[in-house]
Order: structure tokens, then sequence, then C-alpha cells
């Protein structure tokens, strides 16, 4: 069987057949024929449309034959926005060639950006007949792709398109630019970003500056790393500054980053080149639409329908970008319209599922099951359908307007605690900012972090994230061993979203109510929420700052994951801010002008005064609030070239003890530094002095006693207090760390332990409720609370935390359902009976057992 000609393949044998001709005949040169058109599509690649345009028709006046001539002159008009004369083109050339696919499939696009539906369809009717009687060996790899696009279009299985047409033409020929595009286009499609990445960059490795390539590589990392979204539109735009969908997405990305007017300048750029570019439109009517603009959106989005009037494109673009910035109902609306136009438009359907899930509405499951029937090759579809199986196994928990989703056992051991803590956040901030849900809020909680991440974002993979709130609807982590977080005050913090998201009707930067949120937790318990640390501080005097008008951008593609965690401090600091400056009445008076569509801007300005006022008096705060911690601690630390050790940045220092002279002879100058101090302690405790590491300690804590970031003065003194077994000294250092901490399992823990040793169990309870907030699965820890509790004959919390325990296959049953049976015996003979039957049946022989059952028996 014979191989499928390659394009290069191709030109070499045109070029020879040209130099034949020449030679024999003397006529004009084919060969430069076949340079002009390479040339000429080097310039539609670049940007220069209208060149290639202007070169194009001249070699078709000239009576040019190669159709790559058609091919250039309609992919220039289309480039142009000249859609009308694409498809007259498009349908002269066929009159001259019906059988070249590639035409075909672009003469499919130019009829069907026109509307002419009819005709469109025919062009995909005459690919599929010439399919049918020529073998795929006889076509080059480009025809091949071209024809692999033409069977995805009239409803062919995507993996039978990959395998059996694109994947085939990249492996015959792996110069084909086409197939790269194909592979990566498909893959985005089906939202399989991994792939598309894979085959992007193959593609940029083989062609370097190619556009196209550049601008898919930034489409497959939009969703997962926005930094290498940024880098690969630069390098589109390098290559071709005109180049329109690269334009558009940067356009996206900055309506993401609520960069409104930027959005509107690079989309004004983008029409400059194609006045009528769909996308184009459609972004221009999100910018009205967020801008409360009716009319404007109206006649933006009459302008994308311009050529194609029933495009459900155009409204899928509206309704997902506007479902992206939480406003999922206006979103599905516009899913729905899309719908009208094309009943089978399969992005519309899965998008319009994940809306109506994010809403509460569950006919998100049965769209996203007929979504995944039709296509199975789509991943969020696939990803959600098995997610519902798993939903299935849920408990529900339901009181005052709140709905909880979450696994059965986890719901047995700490659903009462969940539904405790939001009804009391339900109570007391909508309380405090005027609110009352007009339906049930439900809380989904998942022990799977990838099942979080599909009911969240539709695939897994996406992590970094403990709960998110859509309005109504929160979804969640729980709390699971090695992912250390008070899942309570993450679900304060989530609900507080439900109270603003709310009472904006979903109208609000995303740092207003990231800022809400943290700055409520620490109203609620001082221990929650975020504080000013060693880092946060540097940031603010190294003026990192992010201006308040620009502080949403800061979640989106920050730096470091640094910067992303103190984007939600400076969040909350500027919510502090706005609260202590202007008050509570004014923070509520900008949500309530947001709910009514105002610009968040012009909200400040109206109750709390000009923004550039605010921002440089916001600077001073924020710089008077990091100047403030721990006054007593000399913050200086070495210039890098002071260090010895190669390699170690300033926010290394505090990691490395190797550089003793350094320290040394720092800390004769700057006796309370506390860079010094901290290695200094380091390195003792790394050499196993265990007494000299107390000095430094000690004093690390007298200097900064709010320090409790991960390892702290506190957690090192404590380890050097438990080797040389000086253990009330150890659990005093414990319990004050634990004091200043929400989530300092590690304490908790090793004071239960200590408590329990010492029968000290008050301060087993004590610890055993902190622990629970932030790991409520461990037996180890109902164990020690049962046994505190019931030592302090407490029955009740102690049966609570019995029974939890034998929910976790305990090691010992026999003993718990004995002390069980104990507890119970004075008001509940018959669960105690129970109980003891549980036991008898483990342990036959349990002589205690059978004492406490006989005298069960005989009491009346």
């Amino acid at each position: 069987m014979m191989r499928p000609l390659s394009d290069k393949s191709c030109r070499r044998r045109c070029l020879w057949l040209a130099a034949c001709i020449v030679l024999v005949f003397g006529g004009v040169s084919r060969a430069s024929a076949a340079l002009d058109t390479e040339a000429s599509r080097g310039l539609l690649r670049v940007g220069q449309y209208e060149r290639c345009l202007e070169a194009s028709q001249k070699a078709i006046k000239d009576g040019a034959f190669s159709t790559q001539w058609r091919l250039l002159e309609i992919e220039s008009l289309l480039a142009l926005g000249r859609y009308p004369e694409a498809a007259d083109r498009a349908d002269a050339a066929i009159r001259d060639s019906r059988t070249d696919i590639r035409l075909l499939a672009l003469a499919h696009t130019a009829f069907q950006q026109t509307g002419r539906a009819d005709e469109a369809a025919r062009m995909l009717q005459m690919v599929y007949r010439i399919a049918s009687y020529r073998r795929s060996e006889y076509l080059s790899s480009t025809e091949v792709v071209a024809l692999g696009q033409c069977l995805l279009r009239l409803g062919v299985e995507p993996r039978l398109v990959l395998d059996n047409f694109y994947n085939v033409a990249l492996r015959n020929d792996p110069n084909c630019r086409e197939g790269y595009l194909a592979v990566g286009a498909l893959a985005l499609a089906k939202q399989d970003y991994k792939l598309a990445a894979d085959r992007y960059q193959d593609g940029v490795k083989r062609f370097g500056n190619d556009a196209d390539l550049h601008y898919g590589l930034a489409r497959a990392f939009y969703h997962s790393d926005r930094k290498a979204m940024i880098a690969s539109l630069d390098a589109a735009l390098h290559v071709n500054p005109r180049h329109v969908p690269a334009l558009v997405l940067v356009a996206e990305h900055q309506i993401d980053c609520e960069q409104r007017e930027g959005a509107a300048q690079s989309l004004n750029r983008a029409l400059a080149v194609n006045p009528w570019d769909p996308d184009a439109w459609a972004y221009q009517a999100v910018l009205a639409h967020l801008a409360s603009d009716p009319n404007a959106q109206k006649s933006r989005r009459t302008n994308a329908l311009q050529f194609w009037p029933n495009n459900p494109r155009v409204d899928h673009l509206i309704g997902r970008k506007l479902s992206q910035n939480y406003r999922f109902s206006e979103g599905a609306a516009c899913q729905r319209q899309a719908l009208k136009f094309d009943p089978d438009y399969l992005p519309a359907r899965i998008q319009l599922a994940g809306d109506l899930l994010r809403l509460g509405d569950g006919q998100g499951w049965a769209l996203a099951v007929e979504v995944n029937k039709k296509d199975p090759y789509n991943v969020e579809a696939y990803n959600l359908v098995h997610l519902h199986d798993a939903l299935s196994e849920f408990a529900t928990l339901s009181a005052d307007g709140l709905l909880v989703r979450m696994d059965k056992r986890e719901a047995a051991m700490y659903g009462d605690q969940v539904l405790e803590l939001l009804q009391q956040a339900r109570l007391k901030l909508g309380e405090k900012y005027g609110f009352q849900p007009d339906g049930p809020v439900t809380v989904e909680l998942f022990p799977s972090q990838q099942d979080f991440a599909v009911r969240t974002f539709g695939m897994p993979g996406v992590e970094g994230f403990l709960g998110v709130c859509f309005g109504k609807v929160i979804t969640a982590n729980s709390p699971r061993p090695g992912l250390v977080f008070n899942w309570q005050a993450m679900l304060w913090h989530e609900f507080c979203h439900v109270v603003t998201l709310s009472l904006t009707a979903n109208k609000m930067p995303r740092w207003l109510s990231e800022g809400i949120s943290v700055y409520e937790e620490a109203q609620h318990n001082p221990l929650w929420g975020q504080r000013m640390n060693p880092d946060y501080r540097r940031l603010i005097l190294e003026g990192e700052l992010t201006p308040i008008g620009n502080l949403s951008a800061a979640f989106l593609s920050p730096k470091t994951p640094l910067h992303l965690q103190f984007a939600y401090y400076q969040s909350a600091l500027v919510v502090e801010f706005l609260i202590e400056r202007y008050g509570l009445d004014s923070l509520k008076a900008i949500l309530a002008d947001l709910a009514q569509g105002e610009e968040i801007n012009a909200a400040l300005a109206q109750h709390a005064g000009p923004l550039d006022k605010m921002e440089k008096e916001f600077e001073a705060f924020a710089r008077q609030r990091a100047e403030d911690l721990a006054p007593g601690v000399d913050w200086e630390q070495p210039a890098r070239e002071q260090l010895r050790v190669e390699g170690v940045s300033p926010s290394d220092r505090g990691q490395d003890a190797r550089d003793t002279q350094t320290w040394t002879q720092w800390l004769e100058k700057h006796p309370n530094s506390f860079w010094a101090l901290t290695l200094q302690a380091r390195s003792l405790l790394a050499a196993r002095q265990w007494e000299k590491a107390k000095a430094p300690l000690q004093k690390l804590i007298s200097l900064y006693p709010g320090h409790v970031e991960k390892g702290n003065a506190y957690q090192l003194l404590a380890e050097v207090h438990r080797h040389l077994e000086e253990t009330s000294q150890e659990a005093e250092v414990l319990g004050a760390w634990a004091g200043l901490s929400s989530d300092a399992a590690e304490a908790y823990h090793r004071l239960m332990e200590i408590g329990t040793q010492q029968e000290e169990w008050a301060q087993v309870v004590e610890n055993g409720a902190r622990y629970l907030a932030v790991y409520p699965m461990l037996p180890a820890v109902y164990e020690r609370l049962a046994r505190a509790h019931e030592e302090l004959g407490r029955a009740e919390p102690a049966v609570q935390a019995y029974r939890r325990l034998l929910l976790l296959d305990p090691s010992d049953p026999v003993e718990i359902n004995y002390r069980l049976a104990r507890l119970l015996q004075p008001r509940d003979p018959a669960a105690a009976k129970r109980h003891l039957l549980e036991a008898l049946a483990d342990a036959p022989r349990f002589r205690a057992g059978h004492k406490l059952l006989l005298k069960i028996l005989e009491d009346p």
C-alpha cells in the first residue's frame, strides 16, 4: 500500500515537474508559482492579510491554476471579516475544483459564517462522497486532516477521527502543521487540556515561530497556568500582532482579572483587523452586561450575529464568560438561547449542565448524561456522570434552610457539627449584613479531592482550593490526613460568601468577596483568618501591595503561592481598613450599590472617597500594620553578597543553618535578629545541643509571641523539652502554641497524649475539641476524649465519643461496647444490653461483660 504523500514531497515533485517544463517548453515557471504561494502563505501567518489577498487575487486573475491561491484568497477574506465575499469566492472556486477536500472544508466554514446552512451542509456531503471512493493512501497529509475535520462536523466519534485521521497524518508526515493544530483543537473542545498542550508544544518545537500554534498552547494553559498562557500569547502576537483569536484571548484574560478597560482595548484591536469577528463582539457584549448597559449588550450581540444570525457560539461564549463571573442564572439563559439556535450544540449543553449544578438544580446531572451519551470523549461530561454515581452514596442532612451532602460515615462522625456551625453562621452573618436567604443553601463535602475538583471545576487535577461558593451552593474538601486546615473556619468563610454574593446578586469583585470572608473569619474567632507575618511584612514594606483597583488580578496570576495567600490577606486588610475608617454601614452600602449594577470603583468613591486617595491612605495603613509587627524584633537581614552559602535567596535564608559564621557575626551586632536567632536555634537543634537551643528559642518567643507559622519557636522549643524529657515544660510551651493557632494539630495531639498520661482530663477535652476542628476522623482522638469525659463524670459526651469511635473500626470494639454499656445502664438499659451483646459476640468469655449483663437483666 502506498503511503500518503507529504506536502514536502509534493512540493519537491512539483518543483521537479516545473523544472522539466521550463527545460522542455521554455514556458512559465510552475516552480515560481509554487514559491509565490508559499511566500503568500507566509504573509497570511504574520498578519499581512491584505497583502496576501492582493497577491492571491492577482494570481487568480492572471490565470494561476493552483488551488492554493483560492485557499489563500478565502482565508484572507475570512481573516478580514469579509464573510460574504469569502463565501462567494468559495462558491466560485468549487465550480472549478469540486474534489479538493481542503477547499470544500474551507468553503463549509465560509458558508457557515454567512448563515448559508444548506450550502455548508452540502460541502460536508461532498467531502463524504469523495472520501467514500478515494482511498486515504492517495491523500496528502493536509487532506487527511481536512477530511477528519469534516467528519467531526458530520458527527463522527472524535476518538475515531483522532486515531484514524489526525494521528495517521502526523505519523506519516511529522511536518504536517495542520495535524498538530487539529489534534490540539479537538483536545481543547473535549477539555483534554494536557493532550492539547502536548500537541501544541510538539508543533512549536517543530515549526518554531507560528502564531496559530502559540495561540493554541495559550488556550491549553488557560485553566491551569496563566503565566504560561500569557507567555504563549506574547509569542503568538510577536509573530502576528494582528492575530485576532490571540487578541480576543488576551481580552478574555483581562475580563477575568476585572481589567475591563484593557479588555475593551484588546477587543478593539481585534475588531480593527476583523470588524465582524463574532467572538470579539460576544466579549464586547459581556463587557456591556458587566457594566449594566443592556442597550449596548443588545447591539453588540447583534453585531456578533450580523452574518450568521443563529450562530450558537455567540450566546454560548457570552453565557460562559458570565458564568465565570459567577452570573450563573444569566449564563444559563444564554446557553438555553444557544440551544434554541442549535439543539445539538454540545458546548452549550455541557455548560448549561455546569451552570445548573452551580445553581443547585439537579437537572444539570441529566444534561451531563445526555452529553456523555452523544460524545463519550467529552471529559467534563464523563467526569460529571461518574461523580453523580459517587454522590448517590452520600448522606443528606438538613435543617433551617440548609442542605448538607457528605460521605455517610463522615456524616455520622461530625455531620451534626457541620449543621450546627452553618446554622450559627447563617444566623450571625445574616443578622450582621441584613441577609435572609430566599431558598435552601446547599453544602457538599467531598472526601476525595478529585471529586471536589470535578464538582467545582468540571475536571480533576485542579488543586489549591479548600472550598468554593457559587452563591447558594458550596463545594468543599472534607478534612483528611495530609491536608491540615480548620474545617470550621473554612465553612464559616464559605458561608460568608453565600451572604455577600447573594446580597450583590453575584456582582462583586473577587477581592472584595474574599476580603470580607477572611475578615469575618477573624471576627468570629481571632485564631481564624489570616494575620500579619514576616512574609507579608516584607512584601508590604518592599512595595508589593497590589493597587485596590487591580486586586482581583492578584488571585488569577500570582507570582508565587505566597503571593496568592498575600492577595487574600491584603483583601481582608482592605476590608478592615474600610470598616475602620468608614464604618460597616459604608461597606453594606457598597454591597447594595454593586447589586444595582454599580461598578466597584464608583461604589467605593461614593461611600469611601476617590480611589486614588483611598489607595494612598490604605498603603499607609498597611505599612503601619507591617511596621507594628513584633516591634522588638530586628528584621534586617544580610545582603546576598554577605552570605557565604551560594544560592541562598533572601526568602530561603531562614531555612539554612550551615552558614554559622555569618549568623554568629550578625548576632553580635543584631542581638534581636529574627533571622539569625532562627538560624542559631536550628543549628543547635541539628547538632542535638538541646540545652543551648533553649536560649535563642525562648528569646524568639519573647520577641515575637504571635509567630505560629510552620517551624515556629514554640514547636521547636517543645521538641527540645521532649528530648530532655521535660514533660511539664513541653506541655506549657505546647499549650501556648495551641492557644494561638487554629490548626496546630501536632500540638493538640501531643497535649492530649500528655494529658492522658498525667490524667489532666480537662486538658484532653480542650485539645480534643481543637483537634476535631482540623481532622475529625482519627480513632485515637475519640478514644481519649471518651475516656476524659468519662473520668470527668460527663456521661452524655462520653457516650457520643464512644459511639463515634465504633464507626471508625477501632482495634478493641469489645472494650468500647462494654464502656458504652456501663455508661448507658442507668438511663437506657436496652441500649446498654445491645452494646453488651455486641461485646460478648466478639468475646464470649468476657467475664466483666457477663457480670454487667446479669445486673441489667436482674434490675427491673
